[in-house]
């Protein structure tokens, strides 16, 4: 795990590079125990789980609080990266579960 980053998105990565690559290591990473569900949901539908989103959402907000309240920026920087987090959180949402 890579500290503040989610390794969701390099399990999705390494999914993608492997299926071109490595079949062995791509059915591996698919038929994990613990994470295989999510890649193949991702690869199937879009699909995230509203525990992942509930996660998601929840560490932007707290991202952004720790944002606001130590650098202190200017209200258009301020209300720049909210709108940015807003619209992510937005598209998160809108995937299926």
């Amino acid at each position: 795990m890579v500290p503040l980053l989610p390794t969701t998105i390099f399990l999705i990565l390494a999914a993608g590079c492997f299926a071109r690559s490595s079949p062995r290591l791509e059915a591996w990473i698919l038929n994990h125990p613990r994470f295989g569900g999510f890649v193949r949901d991702w690869r199937a539908r879009g699909a995230i789980p509203l525990r992942g989103k509930l996660f998601a959402t929840g560490g932007m907000a707290g991202g952004y609080a720790v944002f606001f309240l130590t650098a202190r920026p200017d209200w258009p920087l301020a209300l720049g990266v909210a709108s940015a987090m807003a619209a992510i959180a937005g598209w998160i949402w809108t995937r299926p579960v």
